[in-house]
């Protein structure tokens, strides 16, 4: 990354609170009497809008990392704090429900609910959430439009490609206007075009929403398009 990059990044970091961001985080795992520091001590503050790929060797932890900070794991040492808001200061429904009101998720497989259409997947963080199903469905419609899906609306996961089903999971993570998408390999599973367009979808949207993205992925031509790439390496981030 170039230093104007860095520079604009920092700058915008210190104008604006970070909307995601960690301190001295670290996470072991115990087996039996075996255990497995996976992380130590990460640092990392995401700046509003800010994109930011994280890549490293497989088992460096990176999925790991990307968990903590969406609170889907609880860390052993360190703390995250979403929207300057401390995970570590709440118990898991507290978690839930700052989840779904500040993260959205992407991950490598769409997982949606394969018994239900585009449309309530999407809807679905909003039922949730306790909005009407009326106002749910029409902020769905619209949202699966602006990717493209207008068209597949009431067409379940198991009608669509590939690339539909990550576009759909893509709107499901952006319908409640999160501070920040956590995406882990979400190209991992597509071929090479269809990869692409989804990688365009998602810094379309991130321009357009102002969204920040952290995303994990082992693609470094992709991430090389992203605001910046850390490496993660032995539990620690490299910058």
């Amino acid at each position: 990354m170039s230093s104007n990059v860095e520079s604009d990044v920092k700058q915008g970091t210190e104008l604006m609170p970070p909307v995601l961001s960690c301190q001295d985080l670290g996470k072991t795992f115990q087996e039996g009497s075996l255990s497995v520091e996976v992380l130590n001590g990460v640092e990392l503050d995401i700046a509003p809008g800010e994109r930011v790929a994280i890549v490293g060797a497989s088992g460096s932890g990176k999925s790991t990392l990307l968990h903590l900070l969406g609170g889907l794991d609880v860390p052993t040492t360190g703390k995250v704090q979403v929207d300057g808001q401390n995970l570590s200061d709440m118990d898991e429904t507290a978690r839930g429900f700052l989840r779904n009101k500040k993260l959205g998720f992407v991950y490598q497989f769409h997982h949606l609910l394969p018994e239900f259409t585009s449309l309530e997947n999407v809807a679905m963080p909003l039922l949730i959430r306790g909005v009407s199903v009326e106002e749910a469905r029409q902020s769905a419609s619209e949202l699966l439009t602006k990717v493209g899906l207008g068209a597949r609306l009431r067409h379940k996961p198991t009608e669509l490609s590939g690339g539909e089903r990550q576009r759909t999971a893509i709107a499901r993570a952006l319908i409640t206007n999160p501070v920040c998408v956590l995406a882990d390999e979400p190209t991992g599973n597509l071929d090479h075009g269809t990869a692409e367009q989804v990688y365009e979808l998602m810094l379309k949207l991130n321009e357009e929403l102002n969204t920040s993205i952290v995303m994990v992925t082992h693609d470094l031509q992709l991430a090389g398009r992203m605001s910046r790439v850390l490496h993660l390496e032995n539990g620690k981030i490299l910058y």
